[in-house]
């Protein structure tokens, strides 16, 4: 079957190409009895546009690319869709790329997106890459940083401050009386993780008699948090921490499962805390104490960041931070 060309909708239509290209592009500058004659004769030819060809011509596609850590995690869900939303209003699409944590997986859908000439880049990043975001810049894709802060800000981010959410979850262990606190979380490479130890250390650093115990997991995962609740559970009652703050949802719903499985109530024997406060922390069995995230707005304030600098190339990088929020709930209240 030909395909059908944007000149053959408009003699169909009969008005001219041009008119056709503004109803595809800036309907708003046509008169909408124009308009209908010329979706009519795209619905009737089954016309489709040649969006590769109209990158060419633009030098930039209608799409943005989102490299997330994990698309099984729901607090990048809610991220992208905030930014899905938001990039909707502006007629851009989210383009989701799971980098799985993995380096070399985060590599090729910079280049994936690099190649497709997106209108820009938003990235939770594996490690510190900022050579290869420069390279994206300089060939006039922007980038912004999600869930964490530049490095170097040198670019624009939209992040939690992640010091202040652990010192929160870790000040509240301690204030409902727990003295031997565990920090579940990993890998250590990733820059939200060693924040939010950094602010564990600091709630028990200002309480006397106060301990901290890490212990370092392969993933931000259910089963990595299961895992470790079955080996604190094979402790003994003295050995074991008295409370635990995970480093997200996932791993301490994980932890709940194990804990439970073994006998030991939570919170009465261990006081249990996650991060991100996602839907399941609200359904768990014992419904999880939380510090939470304004997951949808990080990802919503990113796009919009992220816009303006497609529209005035070489502005001063922008930081917003979110400040977190403890929400408490029967894992440590009882």
């Amino acid at each position: 079957m030909a395909t059908v060309s944007v000149k053959e909708v408009a003699a169909r239509a009969g008005v001219s190409v041009g008119t056709v290209s503004n109803v595809l592009n800036r309907p708003d500058k046509v008169a909408e009895t124009t308009a209908e004659r010329v979706r009519t004769a795209i619905a009737d030819l089954g016309f489709v546009r040649n969006d590769a060809a109209r990158q060419l011509r633009a030098g930039r596609s209608r799409a943005i690319g989102l490299v997330i850590l994990d698309v099984g995690n729901p607090f990048f869900a809610d991220l992208a869709r905030g930014a899905e939303d938001e990039a909707a209003t502006a007629g851009l699409s989210i383009i989701v790329g799971n980098s799985d944590e993995r380096a070399e997986r985060e590599a090729a859908y910079l280049d994936l997106f690099d190649e497709q000439r997106v209108h820009g880049v938003l990235i939770s990043p594996v490690r510190e890459i900022a050579p290869r975001l420069r390279k994206l810049r300089e060939r006039g894709i922007p980038v912004v940083v999600v869930d964490r802060v530049s490095a170097d800000g040198s670019f624009s981010s939209v992040a939690l401050d992640d010091v202040a959410g652990g010192e929160l979850a870790v000040r509240h262990l301690l204030e409902v009386g727990r003295r031997r606190v565990a920090f579940v979380g990993g890998p250590r490479h990733l820059r939200q993780i060693e924040e939010r130890l950094e602010g564990s250390r600091r709630a028990v650093a200002a309480v006397e008699g106060a301990g901290l115990e890490v212990i370092e997991l392969d993933a931000l995962s259910v089963a990595e948090g299961h895992r470790a609740g079955e080996a604190i559970a094979a402790r003994t009652a003295a050995e074991r921490p008295d409370a635990v703050f995970a480093a997200n949802d996932l791993i301490a719903i994980g932890m709940l499962q194990a804990l439970a499985a073994a006998g030991i109530r939570v919170p009465d024997d261990v006081a249990l805390i996650g991060y991100d406060d996602i839907a399941f922390a609200r359904a768990a069995v014992v419904p999880l104490s939380s510090v939470r995230q304004p997951a949808a707005q990080i990802g919503a304030s990113a796009v919009r960041i992220l816009l303006a600098e497609a529209a005035e190339p070489g502005v001063t990088p922008r930081h917003v931070v979110f400040q977190p929020e403890l929400v408490v709930r029967q894992s440590t209240a009882g």
